[in-house]
């Protein structure tokens, strides 16, 4: 499942996927921004456009909710 992705957008997957397998919980968008340095708009931004192109899932109104729907394989390592 799931698509093409940029080199960023490959970053974020992966960075969600080792926090949800970590935390056992998905990050916040403060986690994903407070790991890539970036202002929060941004990381919502890349949250919006991932759950638009279908690589990711989240649940509506429903915090820490983000599921990777890439194949783990298909996944970069994170640098």
């Amino acid at each position: 499942m799931g698509g093409a992705f940029t080199k960023l957008q490959g970053q974020y997957l992966t960075f969600i996927a080792m926090y949800t397998k970590l935390h056992r919980r998905p990050p916040a968008e403060a986690d994903i921004q407070a790991y890539f340095q970036v202002t929060p708009p941004s990381v919502h931004n890349m949250i919006v456009m991932l759950e638009r192109r279908g690589l990711i899932a989240k649940t509506p109104g429903a915090p820490r909710s983000i599921r990777v729907l890439v194949e783990a394989k298909r996944l970069p390592p994170l640098e």
